[in-house]
């Protein structure tokens, strides 16, 4: 399964989740502005366009309060690490256009 977002800069929202997310970039077309990016196995594709709220991305991380640390250091928009029941963790992190992506780690076998 791919998620796709609409972006007002594409080379912003590639940096961003290249190097902020840790995606891995498998496809890039400039002449029709968008691209697919991969991270272990979770599919987000980019197109040029304005953006426009939908549903929220979710990206399982190994220490989500790492993640929370190191992409507030970066001087990304990120939310509160909220913990389910002993269950998971989860963070939300927006990308520069303003979506919405879920960082969580199952935090049931280790509690």
């Amino acid at each position: 399964m791919t998620v796709w977002y609409a972006v007002r800069d594409l080379d912003t929202a590639r940096r961003f989740y290249r190097d902020q997310l840790g995606f891995v970039e498998m496809f890039f077309d400039a002449n029709d502005g968008w691209s697919r990016l991969e991270r272990e196995g979770m599919e987000i594709a980019l197109t040029t366009g304005e953006p426009e709220q939908g549903g929220i991305a979710h990206i399982d991380v190994e220490d989500v309060k790492a993640e929370a640390e190191r992409l507030r250091a970066a001087g990304v928009e990120v939310g509160v690490v909220v913990e389910l029941h002993g269950e998971m963790r989860l963070l939300e992190v927006v990308d520069p256009d303003g979506n919405r992506i879920e960082l969580g780690q199952d935090v049931s076998r280790t509690a």
